[in-house]
């Protein structure tokens, strides 16, 4: 007879998407999971299959619950340039106060732990989000007349990628909110009319 599943599974995986982004993958064994969720080793490893596997579940969740609202409420904005300063004034926020204050992006986090294959694989595809995001703000930003003549939006929306990874690390090494906002300033004013 099958074992019957006592958990609810996306809990555990909340549990654990907060555990990876605190400590990193790197720093979490297992036996941290099992002591996080409650969960036995043999538990773990049937619903979700190895660490990287529980790992990637995480990531994803992370990707689809965390960073694709902010990427889809930047693509739903037709503001342009201000809808920019405010996802960068929306992530310092998230940054430097509350309760994840100081834990970066999951996403962030998880360029600099030797990604496997299939880790790079989430990160591309949050990268590519967020850089659409941006190249889809900079276009309304253009329409708009916002832009200083000339500017290459590929080469701006990259910049802006780079700088919200730049952020969220940073933020994690404990930079101040003040800081960080100044540099957003700089990065933005370099291309703003």
């Amino acid at each position: 007879m099958p074992d019957v599943k006592h958990f609810d599974t996306a809990e555990v995986l909340a549990v654990v998407e907060r555990l990876f982004w605190r400590q990193g993958v790197a720093a979490t064994g297992i036996q941290d999971v099992v002591g996080a969720t409650g969960l036995s080793r043999s538990s773990l490893y049937n619903s979700f299959g190895g660490k990287e596997d529980l790992y990637l579940a995480a990531l994803q969740r992370y990707l689809d619950q965390r960073s694709r609202p902010m990427f889809d409420r930047l693509l739903a904005d037709d503001r342009g340039l201000p809808a920019i300063a405010d996802f960068f004034d929306r992530l310092l926020r998230l940054r430097c106060s509350g309760e994840h204050a100081g834990w970066g992006c999951l996403v962030s986090n998880a360029h600099t732990e030797e990604p496997s294959d299939a880790t790079r694989a989430v990160l591309d595809q949050h990268h590519a989000g967020l850089r659409a995001a941006f190249a889809h703000a900079l276009e309304v930003a253009r329409g708009k007349d916002q832009l200083r003549p000339g500017t290459d939006l590929d080469a701006t929306a990259e910049l802006l990628t780079l700088l919200a990874y730049g952020v969220n690390l940073r933020s994690r090494s404990g930079a101040s909110r003040a800081t960080l906002r100044t540099g957003v300033q700089a990065a933005l004013a370099s291309f703003e009319r």
